[in-house]
């Protein structure tokens, strides 16, 4: 929403799926008009979202799809036929984020946009080269987006291993979930789709009929790093408020802010941390 609003052009934000926290497919139906150029699904959390269906709608109106792939590298977006696909090369571009807490992280800040469009892939190779195609030649306004070559160093050491560390995520995230399993105050994470189809960036329960605020806190008091994203919809954030989007158009969005919480969540967990934190989470609701 940053780049699209510093572009001066308009966002349109939408309601989520309760169950993926992802872009609903019917909150985007009902959004097109003939002004819309786009649709910018992100993978929240890891998880793929319903890319068969938002491509069908893009394809219906002649739309562009850019996936915001920041959290979610490595997982597979499985089609109604059965066959699948790495998210971020589904749309007709998608970026991605190598901050470190990434599931594939440098030691600072980069990123990398993907693109199977030939033409694209070299007007962005011109852009994020200061718009030079030949060295001193500035064909287009660009900007200055190179990757440095001590996070390159470090991402190609990394990138072999990415299926392990997703490996290590998706193996904390089922056992999370089978400690809080049928507990009346815990929903854990949905996953649609096959394993695969979700790399947990964020472990994320939603808490209900008990005190988020307040669990929160008594995690945090056992020396437990735990996060609440995010705490403030978009539609709510000084910078993007419009008088175009009522309260009622959010209702998903609204209720998930005031019950969703994050475990820790990286690829060197033990069985000894996850049981300290899940006995702290029950302990909490018990």
């Amino acid at each position: 929403v940053e780049v699209i609003a510093l572009l001066q052009l308009t966002p349109v934000l939408v309601d989520v799926d309760a169950d993926t926290f992802n872009i609903s497919i019917e909150s985007i139906k009902k959004a097109i008009t003939p002004k819309t150029k786009a649709i910018v699904p992100v993978h929240l959390f890891g998880q793929a979202a319903d890319m068969e269906a938002i491509m069908a709608l893009a394809k219906e109106h002649n739309l562009y799809v850019i996936e915001d792939n920041a959290q979610a590298i490595g997982a597979n977006y499985t089609y109604a036929d059965g066959s699948k696909v790495k998210v971020g090369v589904i749309g007709h571009a998608a970026s991605t984020s190598f901050f470190p807490s990434k599931n594939l992280g440098c030691y600072g800040d980069g990123g990398a946009i993907f693109t199977n469009d030939d033409a694209l892939a070299h007007t962005l190779r011109g852009i994020v080269n200061h718009g030079m195609y030949v060295r001193y030649h500035h064909d287009v306004v660009g900007v200055n987006s190179r990757l440095d070559s001590v996070q390159a160093a470090v991402l190609n050491a990394k990138l072999p291993l990415l299926d392990s560390y997703n490996d290590a995520r998706q193996t904390t995230a089922e056992k999370y979930s089978a400690a809080f399993a049928n507990h009346p105050n815990i929903i854990t994470p949905i996953v649609k789709g096959d394993r695969d189809s979700h790399v947990f960036h964020q472990y994320t329960l939603r808490i209900i009929d008990a005190d988020r605020d307040a669990l929160m806190q008594h995690l945090l008091d056992k020396g437990i790093p735990c996060a609440i994203y995010y705490p403030i919809a978009l539609h709510k954030q000084k910078a993007y408020a419009d008088e175009r989007y009522n309260e009622a158009d959010f209702p998903v969005t609204n209720q998930l802010v005031k019950e969703v919480l994050s475990l820790p969540m990286h690829t060197e967990l033990d069985d000894e941390q996850i049981q300290f934190i899940t006995d702290s989470v029950l302990e909490f609701l018990k």
